[in-house]
């Protein structure tokens, strides 16, 4: 069962400590019998699974893929806008959080840590417990490698100048982008060298299951590392490594990769497992995980259509006209456009109701552009009220392997080699031939369709803006002022705010933390 690895969620390893500023009593310091305490803890080998399960609990709740860390990630980015009634999350995509309200983006970074003192944990109690089963322990520490550098990356590359925990001790002095960026890319390659490449064929408790990091997910991340800090050859062999290891394909239907019908599909090298089934209905807003949490996404209520859920992010126009300008093979529009956006089309059929006739009375919804990625809309449910979607969050596909080592091809001076790899992906939605309708590209003019294509691959997805970032775009005068023709947004930004800030309350807790330029 692929929640499996959520069943121990609610392990903590904590003792409670009861005290006065009068009594001083060793009788006075307790165990809270809801937790196990870490002197009586990581004994066994089913407490070190227990422990990886809970440092991928952090992975559920609002700060990270429940709600916050989607929407920090997109709501930026010229794919998607924002007029959400609530500041925190109107302020987000207008560059504009406020160091005093650190609603989403505190919580994101909060929830990170959380998940990198959980894996430290792991890291620092596995090695000394006596394992039967030598390999299962190795997957075990390779996870923790793996889910440590995944919320280091989220912070480095959100935050920019970070603490670096690599033990269990409860201050770390800031660190420096370039430190950060190396960690992270540290546990990645030991993370690769830990794990299988599936759970197949393993031995132990955790064979067979789905949703646990593998080699090829730490080396896509790895290789996703290099090419943010512009190590394009050593980006190159890892993405042709992941390549290599033939577990990967493109599925043939674009939408599987976003609903529950093909979850952990071929094309998924990682994602986050979210279900209505796995027990427990209250949303998981953050803190000590309780019995009655749920394992759901708050995700499509957030992006919903109206009247079907919050609204509070939609796609823009820019990326709408975008999907207008190539046709397939056949003349038709761009599949990927249907399984992205809702519009008035004819025929259009949201949670079982015809588009056109829901928005009749409302001209202004009638002729707007809504999410459908990652939306519960084929009429099984009726709306996104209930806050409970199952939908699994896909943080890593293959399409995005291809894109990227197409680029490095490009970056390390094999322009014409990067064809072939960008053509699997438009193969799939049955565009041209691109070596035909646009032969002979210089570097220059790779780089500006490599933009294009994955624009159109991965909207609404976290990507784009971290695209735009990594791209140097926003310190581009031309390139910054052609992003606000696409996006009023860009309007608001001003130089820094590509990043968020440091929370106020890690400015206070942690002495000489200094804030990012511009806050």
């Amino acid at each position: 069962m692929k929640y499996k690895i959520f069943n121990y969620i609610a392990v903590f390893f904590s003792l409670a400590v009861v005290t006065t500023s009068c009594v001083d009593d060793e009788d006075l310091t307790q165990l809270d019998p809801n937790n196990d305490a870490v002197d009586s803890f990581w004994k066994t080998d089913q407490d070190a699974l227990e422990g990886i399960n809970a440092v991928y609990g952090s992975l559920l709740t609002d700060g990270t893929y429940m709600r916050s860390t989607p929407l920090l990630l997109d709501a930026k980015a010229d794919d998607s806008r924002t007029n959400s009634p609530w500041p925190s999350m109107y302020n987000v995509g207008h560059f504009n959080s406020n160091v005093a309200d650190a609603a989403i983006y505190g919580w994101a970074f909060e929830t990170y840590y959380q998940g990198i003192y959980r894996a430290n944990q792991v890291l620092t109690n596995v090695p000394d417990i006596q394992f039967e089963n030598e390999a299962l322990k190795n997957r075990i520490l390779g996870q923790a490698y793996f889910l440590r550098g995944l919320y280091l990356f989220h912070a480095v590359n959100m935050f920019k100048n970070v603490p670096i925990p690599l033990d269990v001790e409860v201050y770390h002095p800031q660190k420096s982008n370039e430190e950060g960026w190396a960690q992270v890319i540290a546990d990645f390659k030991t993370a690769a060298e830990l794990l299988p490449n599936s759970y197949v064929g393993v031995t132990g408790p955790d064979a067979g299951q789905k949703g646990r990091a593998t080699k090829g997910a730490a080396l896509g991340y790895l290789g996703k590392a290099y090419l943010f800090t512009k190590d394009f050859t050593n980006a190159r062999t890892t993405f042709k490594q992941v390549i290599d290891l033939g577990v990967y394909s493109l599925v043939s239907n674009y939408r599987d990769n976003f609903t529950t019908a093909n979850e952990n599909n071929s094309e998924s090298l990682f994602e986050v497992q979210f279900s209505r089934d796995a027990g427990g209905v209250d949303l998981g807003w953050g803190g000590a995980p309780a019995s009655g949490w749920g394992k759901t996404s708050a995700r499509a209520i957030t992006y919903a259509p109206r009247a079907f859920g919050w609204t509070d992010v939609q796609p823009t126009w820019a990326l709408f006209n975008e999907f207008q300008e190539e046709k397939t093979k056949t003349g038709d529009v761009d599949p990927r456009l249907d399984a992205t956006i809702f519009y008035n089309k004819p025929g259009t059929k949201l949670y079982g109701r015809d588009f056109a006739a829901f928005y009749a009375s409302s001209p202004g919804d009638l002729n707007d552009l809504f999410c459908r990625k990652y939306q519960n809309s084929d009429g099984e449910f009726a709306d996104e009220y209930d806050w409970r979607s199952g939908i699994n969050e896909r943080l890593l596909r293959y399409a995005d392997i291809l894109l990227m080592y197409a680029e490095t091809l490009n970056e390390t001076g094999d322009t014409p080699g990067a064809y072939a790899y960008i053509q699997m992906v438009r193969n799939r939605v049955n565009l041209p031939d691109l070596s035909v309708t646009k032969p002979g590209m210089n570097q220059d003019q790779m780089r500006e369709q490599i933009g294009h294509e994955r624009f159109l691959e991965f909207p609404l997805e976290g990507h784009r803006f971290d695209d735009i970032r990594r791209w140097g775009w926003l310190q581009n005068p031309t390139k910054l002022a052609w992003l606000k023709t696409r996006d009023a947004e860009f309007n608001s930004y001003t130089a820094g705010r590509e990043y968020f800030p440091i929370p106020q309350l890690e400015m206070d807790n942690n002495p000489g933390t200094k804030q990012n330029d511009s806050y």
